[in-house]
């Protein structure tokens, strides 16, 4: 299908499709094919605007704009169109073939995801979509869909609790429970199935392969594969974040190729792992056990993992350090590091969002930012790695601004650990 992003521009606070473009994406769909989409409506988001100002409703906005981004790209892949459609409403729509059942999924695990805790002017809120999902009818136009999303929303509105809805009516879709898909993830952890893919990483200089980020995936008997913010989401309802945090790590260090210890490695942590007092003597157990080199190591730890208790994320953050495994602050540039925050850590590389460099090639106040960042983190002997580069010209500017590190659909998405060694 055509590109309507080359007719239509993006929404200006969020860099997202705008409505229009969302509706050409729609209409453009092939007919025979699946055709999914979920809107997410920020109830009552007029509140803060009025408690924080228009900057601080923007901030919030633009944050969250990023999470459903990242959700998208994470669980969908380039299937998938995010856009605005206006105020406090996004939609996600997928030109593919997904049981009704993990749409629900994956509507109930970004729910979650929009509604982990956001810092704005010192205070931090929890603002809980709701979102309203369906699958598109024989011959339905994208201006329908569109509008049976945004009846079911307002329904929605209506009804205290309920959070996500078919545009039938129906509150859930059939198939297994909750219950049951905790108990399938218990078991697949048992089984050993939760699989790993690796994100490579590239030397901006001269784009030898630099590193590797494990990401999780778990491929579902009924469901299909699984994404980590839904495999994430699903462990939070049972309370086994931990568990499967600590699993993902233990595989990621274990894994049995033929390239380990021989690239760094970057595994990200959890708002869990580090509110457990013995994290850092567990992990120091997972080396020694694995025999894992800890120069080796990256942790990647994110703002939002730190809001809970900062002084205890902190001295976690000190004792895994102290281990000779290095630090990443990761999402940098889209959340509320001070310089406190990188005063007060260990950290040793900062890991820059896709959406602080999407327009570093095109607009002058973006590469202003990157070229600040890096002169900052220079003048902290840390390492600059860049996320989500797709275009040669980010890569150039990249390079002239003197970044260490880049990935991005430019060479590769996660791929798995045996083509990792071919690269090698």
């Amino acid at each position: 299908m055509g590109d309507p992003a080359a007719t239509f521009a993006r929404d200006p606070l969020t860099g997202l499709a705008g409505s229009a473009e969302a509706l050409a994406w729609l209409e453009c769909a092939p007919e025979p094919d699946f055709l999914q989409a979920m809107l997410i409506g920020l109830h009552r988001f007029r509140s803060v605007n009025i408690a924080y100002g228009s900057a601080g409703g923007d901030l919030a906005l633009a944050e969250i704009a990023r999470r459903i981004r990242d959700f998208a790209v994470e669980e969908l892949g380039p299937a998938a169109i995010v856009a605005r459609i206006g105020g406090g409403e996004f939609l996600v729509a997928c030109n593919g073939a997904l049981p009704r059942e993990r749409w629900q999924w994956l509507a109930e695990a970004l729910g979650r995801t929009v509604g982990r805790a956001l810092p704005v002017h010192g205070d931090v809120l929890h603002l809980l979509p709701r979102i309203a999902l369906l699958r598109r009818g024989p011959g339905e136009s994208g201006g329908r869909m569109i509008d049976r999303l945004d009846q079911a929303l307002g329904k929605l509105e209506q009804q205290p609790g309920r959070r996500v809805m078919w545009a039938d009516g129906s509150h859930r879709s059939r198939g297994r429970s909750a219950a049951r898909l905790e108990a399938d993830l218990i078991g697949a952890m048992a089984r050993d199935e939760i699989g790993l893919v690796f994100q490579p990483q590239y030397s901006v200089n001269n784009g030898a392969l630099a590193g590797a980020e494990v990401l999780a995936r778990w491929d579902h008997p009924q469901l299909g594969r699984i994404g980590a913010e839904t495999l994430f989401a699903i462990a939070e309802r049972g309370d086994h974040i931990a568990q499967l945090s600590s699993h993902i790590v233990l595989r990621a260090l274990a894994a049995d190729v033929s390239w380990k210890g021989r690239l760094p490695l970057s595994i990200n942590i959890t708002a869990e792992d580090l509110a457990a007092d013995d994290f850092a003597a567990s992990f120091e157990r997972k080396l020694a056990k694995t025999a894992f080199p800890p120069a080796m190591v990256t942790l990647e730890v994110t703002e939002q993992s730190l809001i809970g208790d900062f002084v205890r994320s902190a001295e976690t953050l000190r004792a895994i350090a102290a281990l000779g495994v290095r630090i990443a602050l990761d999402d940098f540039g889209t959340g509320y590091a001070n310089f406190r925050t990188l005063k007060a850590l260990p950290i040793d590389t900062l890991k820059l969002d896709a959406s602080l460099v999407g327009d570093v090639d095109s607009d002058p106040r973006d590469r202003a930012i990157l070229k600040a960042i890096v002169a900052m983190a220079r003048a902290l002997g840390q390492k600059i790695v860049v996320e989500g580069i797709e275009r040669e010209s980010q890569l150039a500017v990249l390079a002239e601004e003197g970044c260490d590190v880049f990935q991005g659909f430019l060479r590769s998405g996660p791929v798995s650990a045996d083509a990792i060694g071919e690269m090698l």
